[in-house]
C-alpha cells in the first residue's frame, strides 16, 4: 500500500507525533468512545505512546492493526482515524475499523475514507474479503458499512461483555469482486 492515500477532500496517512493532542481530544469525547475499545478520557501520554507504536510498525503485518490518520486536505485538520489488519489465520482477508471526531461526523467523511481504504486494500493487497463489525446500537456505523456495499453476515446477540453491559454485534463483509464491480475502473 502506497501512503498517503488521497480522496477529493481527505488524506489517509501515517500518524505524526504532532497529531497526539488532536488524537487524544477526539478519543476523550464520550460520544466518540461509547462504542470503541477505549474509555474517555484518553490521556495525551496514551495518545503519544499509541502514535509511537504506529510509527514503529509496518502496514500489512498479518494479525497486527495498522492505524491511519484521516486528515482534511484543505487545512490539514485531523478528523479521525481508520485501521485495518490482515487476518493472522488468512492474510487474504482483512478487518477494518474507523473513528471520526464528533465534529467531523455526518459530512460524508467516513464514507469517503472507508471507500478509499477498501479500494487501497483490495488493490494493494489483492485481498479476497474485508470484514467489519459494530455494536447493534451504533446505527451510524452499520449504515456506513451498508453504504459501502458491505453485507450483514451475522448478528450476535449479547455475545460480548462491553463497558458494563452485554453487547450485541453486527458483522459485515464484502468480497473483492463485489467491491471492484462497484468502483469506476474496477
Amino acid at each position: 500500500m502506497n501512503l498517503p492515500l488521497d480522496t477529493p477532500r481527505l488524506r489517509l496517512r501515517p500518524f505524526r507525533p504532532a497529531d497526539a493532542p488532536a488524537f487524544a481530544a477526539y478519543r476523550s469525547d464520550p460520544r466518540v468512545a461509547e462504542y470503541q475499545g477505549w474509555d474517555a478520557p484518553y490521556p495525551l501520554e496514551r495518545a503519544q505512546a499509541f502514535i509511537d507504536a504506529m510509527l514503529a510498525s509496518q502496514p500489512g503485518q498479518p494479525g497486527e492493526w495498522f492505524q491511519l490518520a484521516i486528515e482534511l486536505r484543505a487545512g490539514g485538520a485531523l478528523l479521525g482515524d481508520c485501521a485495518f489488519k490482515l487476518l493472522a489465520h488468512d492474510p487474504r482477508q482483512a478487518e477494518i475499523g474507523m473513528t471520526l471526531a464528533a465534529g467531523a461526523q455526518g459530512q460524508g467523511y467516513a464514507l469517503e475514507a472507508g471507500a478509499c481504504l477498501l479500494d487501497a486494500l483490495f488493490r494493494g493487497y489483492d485481498l479476497h474479503r474485508v470484514q467489519a463489525n459494530c455494536d447493534v446500537l451504533n446505527a451510524p456505523s452499520y449504515r456506513l458499512m451498508e453504504r459501502l456495499g458491505m453485507r450483514r453476515e451475522a448478528h450476535f446477540v449479547e455475545n460480548l461483555w462491553f463497558k458494563g453491559r452485554w453487547s450485541s454485534e453486527y458483522w459485515y463483509a464484502i468480497l473483492r469482486e463485489e467491491w471492484l464491480a462497484r468502483r469506476p475502473g474496477g
